[in-house]
């Protein structure tokens, strides 16, 4: 599971647990099975009219994703771009040809692949080009449906309430004054699982899926830029040190902390101990 949801999904078990130990009489008043189903039930529903049917089937999927552990295997790519440099400064187009049969990223294979065609240097990057920008656009619609239902929970938290309020002011009316309190609270009580629902489920997995699309546009445009240098027959040595910096963590370019004569003797120190 990845570790930034689990501890986001204790904090909120943590967060709700307090809540309902240490601010209420009673933990059961924060129940309210109707006013969930109005909140829920009516989320659903305005996301169905919303979107195409196959593309509110893919929340599911989507969920999944956001607790699964994902590896974009960018080093692994930068491994076989700088072999497959080295395969085509040779000129040895059947070894590239095999080694892209191991190859498990279709997007450097089919670079490669263009490359290996001697198909023009524009003509790769504008279908490269197009492939990310359609998984860009395909998995921002992704997201967007759950920044849409995160904008619709509220909204049906709000109308659960009022509901509420109808039937309390016709108690009210039949004078039965001493039921108000228990009725208004029932009432505000949709409101709150609406805006619990937006906060700590909808938005936050909408965040988490676009994160995950930045991680993977970095990694595609790694790929082009390697792709690129290789249609330019730059040096292995230069396209790894390229292709490195797409992901270097917070890498100061002005200063080391340390200079590499420096590593090399904290190194050899190290083996002598």
């Amino acid at each position: 599971m990845n570790p930034s949801t689990l501890i986001g999904i204790l904090a909120s078990c943590v967060l709700l647990a307090s809540v309902l130990l240490f601010t209420a009489e009673s933990p059961q008043s924060f129940i309210n099975l109707p006013g969930l189903g109005i909140v829920v039930a009516g989320t659903l529903a305005a996301t169905f009219i919303s979107y195409p049917l196959k593309e509110v089937l893919r929340v599911v999927r989507l969920v999944a994703i956001v607790f699964r552990r994902e590896n974009t295997y960018i080093r692994d790519d930068i491994k076989e771009l700088v072999d497959i440099s080295r395969l085509w400064l040779k000129g040895d187009v059947r070894a590239v040809e095999a080694s892209l049969e191991q190859t498990r990223n279709p997007f450097l294979r089919t670079g490669i692949q263009l490359v290996i065609a001697n198909t023009k240097e524009d003509e790769i990057f504008d279908l490269l080009r197009w492939r990310i920008s359609r998984l860009k656009a395909r998995e921002h619609a992704e997201a967007q449906i759950f920044r849409t239902m995160a904008t619709y929970a509220p909204a049906f938290g709000m109308i659960g309430t009022l509901v509420g309020l109808v039937n309390m002011l016709e108690v009210m009316e039949a004078g039965d004054l001493h039921v108000i309190g228990p009725r208004m609270a029932v009432a505000l009580l949709t409101t709150f699982y609406g805006i619990l629902l937006a906060n700590l489920v909808f938005k936050p997995v909408a965040v988490k899926l676009e994160r995950r699309t930045e991680e993977r546009l970095i990694a595609m445009n790694m790929v082009l830029e390697g792709i690129s240098l290789i249609t330019k027959r730059r040096l292995p040595s230069f396209i790894e040190e390229t292709l490195n910096s797409f992901v270097a963590n917070y890498h100061d370019e002005i200063r080391d902390p340390e200079s590499p004569a420096e590593r090399r003797d904290k190194g050899e120190t190290g083996q002598h101990a």
